[in-house]
């Protein structure tokens, strides 16, 4: 049987958009989706019990938010299998044990108690830090919200042969029948020697020529896999963050890889994914893969 798309909802704006984007992605792929409420948020976010509630008004206030988007889902798409679940448990703690189970677990970019469109929540960092799925974080303009741009991008770093991430992004293109626009950031070393045998000519032709290369090899199985994928490739001098950041504002989705590390506390986050997370204009797929101990995550 087939893993559902997972979604966390808390009632908050943001958690609804991501129940919007989550039953769509479900849509696109066949799936069914799971909704999936912590009936603990609610002491996080600042909301007080009443005592004088025939029953507390935790319980109560979990049926409503887990209902609510229960029919929010079912009017969006009236034939979606929909299942919705109240975890006993913290918000991350849930989230990332219903995610053992998930094809992509969907998270909304902050919840009831974070300053609108501006911090990413913990619960949401902490998710997409440690899950073993893909993780989607939820944020962006209603252009990529919508998919209107018709363009997933992709970027791809060092270790990223035949990836997850890589294998991921290829696959949301195709569902989606939009342009991968997949990006390779190099930059030339601080203390490069000006006679350095392979630097003839423009000094900057090495780097450009083997970043192109190793996307290339980083493709290759991908694009064998998905020949029907509309494909643009591009090498950009300059810092990844920067780069995947900027692009993100003509994008449906953006993908990237966080590689573990190796620690029993999950994956670490380099810079790229962080900035992506806080500052990008469209979701974000976080897409945990293994790297080699001593390797470093691109800057």
């Amino acid at each position: 049987m087939e893993l559902p798309v997972v979604v966390g909802v808390d009632g908050s704006d943001a958690s609804l958009t991501a129940v919007d984007w989550a039953v769509d992605e479900a849509v696109r792929h066949g799936l069914p989706l799971r909704l999936v409420h912590a009936s603990l948020w609610e002491r996080y976010e600042g909301v007080e019990p009443d005592p004088a509630a025939d029953r507390p008004s935790e319980q109560v206030l979990a049926e409503t938010i887990v209902a609510d988007a229960a029919e929010r889902a079912g009017r969006r798409a009236p034939g979606l299998a929909v299942t919705a679940d109240v975890a006993a448990a913290d918000a991350a703690g849930a989230l990332l044990h219903a995610g053992q189970e998930a094809t992509v677990l969907v998270v909304g970019s902050h919840g009831r108690g974070a300053v609108a469109g501006l911090l990413l929540g913990s619960v949401s960092l902490v998710v997409a830090a440690r899950a073993h799925c893909p993780v989607v974080v939820v944020r962006g303009d209603p252009h990529a919200l919508e998919g209107r741009h018709g363009r997933v991008l992709l970027g791809v770093g060092d270790h990223d042969v035949g990836s997850p991430a890589v294998r991921f992004a290829f696959h949301e293109a195709a569902v989606r029948d939009a342009e991968l626009d997949v990006v390779r950031a190099w930059r030339r070393p601080l203390h490069e020697p000006a006679d350095h045998p392979l630097l003839a000519g423009e000094p900057g032709a090495y780097h450009a020529q083997r970043a192109a290369e190793l996307l290339d090899e980083a493709l290759a199985a991908a694009v064998r896999d998905h020949p029907g994928v509309r494909l643009r490739k591009s090498t950009v001098e300059g810092t990844a963050r920067r780069t995947m950041t900027a692009r993100s504002a003509a994008a449906d989705l953006l993908v990237l890889g966080a590689r573990r590390s190796g620690g029993v506390f999950g994956r670490e986050f380099g810079g790229v994914v962080h900035r992506a997370l806080h500052h990008a204009a469209c979701p974000v797929a976080v897409v945990p893969q293994r790297r080699p101990a001593a390797a470093e995550e691109e800057p």
